[in-house]
């Protein structure tokens, strides 16, 4: 298994009640209740987290894309990924991910993300998504054209990056006379691919493809849920005519770590709770706008996952239905070794940072998850697999 850092960097001082009286902490929260003498050191910070997460052994690094919200201030993820170019060595860069249908030049994400490869010496992990529906109120953007644009620029970025240039790409959604990209990325035939996914059916179909084969990631979903997907990915591999590995699946899971269960709990309660029910909260029109995905992904996610957030979390709902672990290092790792067991992922995407959660929580969080628990994870695989990942 790998083990990875994933950090959203959010508004952590956020007026909570404030969330509550607009009933959204995305789009249409007030930008008045962001304060700007703050804003450098929360950046400072956060990037210190992921810095440290390099020095302390997990296997990449992650930040991703979301616009005008407090749930997250990562409008332009490739700026980070490019900041911890410099500051980091050895972990991965995942950018999970860049919302491909927002943009209008797919051409300057393929440039973007080479550059970025090369800075990092070939540490990037490309995460392309079409972005939840929030993004589209946030920027503009037809949802019934999402699907449409994310598959077209995708192919184009693709092209951008294998192809010699310059040729030309006319399509329904981008059209260019020149492509021919400088520099191109260091890894070849291009940096790998993963996919963040909330589990629509085309998208695990689309990533399982044969001629993909992309990294599925399973992410802010009841257990229940993320093991039937992860099955429905083994099924469509299957259907394409080869076993799906365990490489080709992650689930992101928010995770605390203490010295003792009941601190644990104790310390991450307001927090997670806060997460849940006010960083998570939009008005329920902006989760699946009109078009945005089929109506047979659009019923299943809203009887088995947007039902879930509708209602108002505690910790031990969530817990209960597998949407948090936490505890002492023995208890998280115990629960961990069993769902890896259970589901049959190879990636462990840990979010150990939460919310509103201080410093002091999350670095504590960290160290003992790097010292206690992520050798154990990593000891469960079979021999030929570790010595493969360690070359």
């Amino acid at each position: 298994m790998q083990v990875h850092f994933f950090h959203l960097m959010p508004y952590g001082p956020v007026d909570l009640d404030a969330i509550a009286k607009h009933n959204s902490a995305w789009v249409t929260l007030p930008n008045s209740l962001f304060d700007p003498s703050k804003g450098t050191e929360i950046y400072n910070r956060y990037i210190g987290e992921l810095e440290l997460a390099d020095k302390l052994g997990f296997d990449s690094i992650c930040v991703n894309e979301h616009h005008q919200t407090a749930y997250g201030l990562m409008p332009a993820p490739n700026l980070i990924a490019a900041a911890l170019t410099r500051t980091t060595s050895r972990a991965k860069i995942a950018i999970l991910g860049r919302a491909l249908p927002l943009v209008n030049n797919p051409v300057a994400i393929a440039e973007e993300f080479a550059m970025l490869d090369q800075m990092s010496g070939g540490r990037i992990i490309t995460g392309f998504v079409r972005g939840i529906g929030t993004e589209y109120f946030a920027t503009g953007i037809d949802p019934t054209l999402s699907h449409a644009r994310y598959y077209e620029a995708h192919d184009l970025i693709l092209q951008a990056w294998t192809r010699e240039g310059p040729f030309k790409y006319h399509g329904r959604h981008y059209n260019f006379d020149y492509v021919n990209i400088w520099p191109r990325p260091v890894q070849q035939p291009h940096p790998p691919v993963w996919v963040p996914s909330q589990g629509s059916r085309e998208t695990i179909e689309w990533c399982a493809a044969k001629e993909r084969k992309y990294t599925y990631l399973q992410t802010f979903s009841p257990i229940h849920l993320a093991q039937r997907n992860f099955e429905s990915y083994r099924e469509a591999a299957r259907k394409e005519g080869y076993e799906a590995d365990a490489s080709q699946l992650g689930w992101a899971i928010p995770t605390y770590v203490a010295e003792t269960d009941e601190i644990a709990r104790r310390e991450l309660t307001p927090h997670i709770e806060a997460f849940f029910n006010r960083l998570l909260r939009f008005p329920f029109e902006m989760r699946l706008p009109p078009g945005y995905s089929s109506i047979a992904s659009t019923k299943m996610l809203i009887e088995q996952k947007f039902a879930v957030r509708a209602q108002q979390q505690t910790i031990d709902t969530l817990e209960e239905i597998g949407m948090v672990i936490f505890g002492s290092a023995k208890t998280v790792r115990e629960k961990l070794l069993e769902r890896k067991k259970q589901m049959g992922f190879g990636h462990l995407i840990a979010m150990l940072q939460i919310g509103t959660q201080p410093a002091e929580q999350t670095d504590k969080s960290m160290r003992l998850f790097a010292s206690e628990i992520m050798p154990h994870l990593r000891a469960d695989e079979p021999l030929a697999a570790r010595a493969s990942a360690a070359e």
